[in-house]
């Protein structure tokens, strides 16, 4: 049986609805950063291979796995250059199924989250390139991570940039980011003891806004102890611009679903905020039925010249999601791809995805 990134745990733990939280940043930090937002001009994408069995336990699933983030990275490669992380001995394997135009970095790897485990880069005040970490640690000692956990310094090092520690523990699919000041995030990501320990809302929320260079920041609850994410709020919501967001939902919420219940909650946190908000349906046909299949539309990849989408087999929902994306990133050439192998272990592509910002 493949590990979903969304199956359901044994440890009971219950989940908030309680409204959210629109705060401003307080204070200083000795170095000032920004992170630019997705849809600014990349220097190159870094994906990673998949490969360990301990994660993927089925060689067959795996094997599509690997198909499915070579069609991605292939892809991204005719806009964009795009760099494959994978241990040299995974390398043969993986440039049977990978196009000329992406290149291989030595760099060993697990899986495939390159969202969560690579380097979130950013610039100093000086516009020097910089890695603002933030420590992956297998979603809270989850899942294995031992080479996945280092691999933002094994690829700062092989750059040859700074990596500045943000003293927080957890992922970058865990924040939403405009570029412009604003950070908004489910509080399950963050204020839970298998990442952050110790450290209160107000701490965790000053950490990241100094890691990415913001002002202020939403919060909405989420979802504890469900999925291994606790629920990333890239699968539900995206800045598609300063005060704007597009966010997946269901047309028929179903009250027994705590994904469900959450995201309405996070809507209408967004709402109270002064989101100027667009809705984007969920599936109604799938080629995957099964109750934990991630249909996301939202977990798109912003990259030179064009945004990287799901489809789902829904040829009315999929339409809805294409010509939204067209709207707010005008321009772009909007490609859809089957990616339903990531949906099945919870994810999508810009869980896959992670962008190294022009330098020039």
């Amino acid at each position: 049986m493949t590990p979903n990134r969304r199956d359901i745990l044994t440890t009971g733990a219950a989940f908030c609805l309680a409204g959210g939280m629109f705060a401003k940043a307080e204070g200083s930090n000795a170095v000032k950063l920004h992170v630019p937002a997705e849809e600014e001009k990349h220097d190159r994408t870094f994906m990673q291979w998949p490969v360990d069995r301990r994660v993927h336990e089925d060689p067959v699933f795996l094997e599509i796995l690997q198909q499915t983030i070579a069609d991605i990275a292939n892809s991204i490669a005719a806009f964009e250059p795009v760099v494959m992380l994978a241990a040299r001995d995974d390398h043969r394997a993986a440039r049977r199924l990978l196009s000329r135009d992406v290149e291989l970095w030595d760099i060993a790897t697990e899986d495939l989250w390159c969202r969560d485990s690579g380097p979130l880069f950013a610039f100093d005040p000086a516009d020097k390139l910089v890695v603002s970490h933030i420590q992956f640690n297998g979603w809270g000692n989850k899942q294995v991570h031992r080479r996945d956990g280092q691999i933002a310094q094994n690829v700062a090092e092989r750059l040859g940039v700074p990596i500045l520690a943000s003293g927080l523990i957890g992922e970058a699919g865990g924040v939403e980011h405009d570029g412009h000041g604003l950070l908004m995030a489910h509080e399950s990501s963050w204020l839970n003891d298998n990442r952050n320990p110790g450290l209160s809302r107000d701490d965790i929320e000053q950490r990241l806004l100094a890691a990415y260079g913001a002002q202020r920041m939403i919060w909405s609850p989420g979802v504890w102890g469900e999925d291994i994410t606790d629920y990333h709020i890239d699968s539900l919501a995206r800045f598609t611009g300063p005060g704007r967001v597009l966010i997946n939902l269901p047309d028929t919420p179903d009250n027994r679903d705590p994904f469900h219940l959450a995201a309405l909650d996070t809507h209408d946190v967004l709402e109270a905020a002064g989101m100027q908000m667009e809705v984007i349906p969920e599936p109604e046909v799938r080629r995957v039925k099964s109750y934990d299949f991630v249909a996301s539309y939202a977990n798109y990849y912003v990259c030179n010249g064009a945004v990287m989408a799901a489809q789902f087999g829904d040829g009315v929902t999929d339409k809805i999601a294409a010509d939204a994306l067209k709207r707010h990133y005008p321009g772009r050439e909007i490609v859809q791809m089957n990616v339903d192998a990531l949906g099945e272990i919870g994810g999508g592509i810009h869980c896959a995805t992670q962008q190294m910002p022009a330098t020039a």
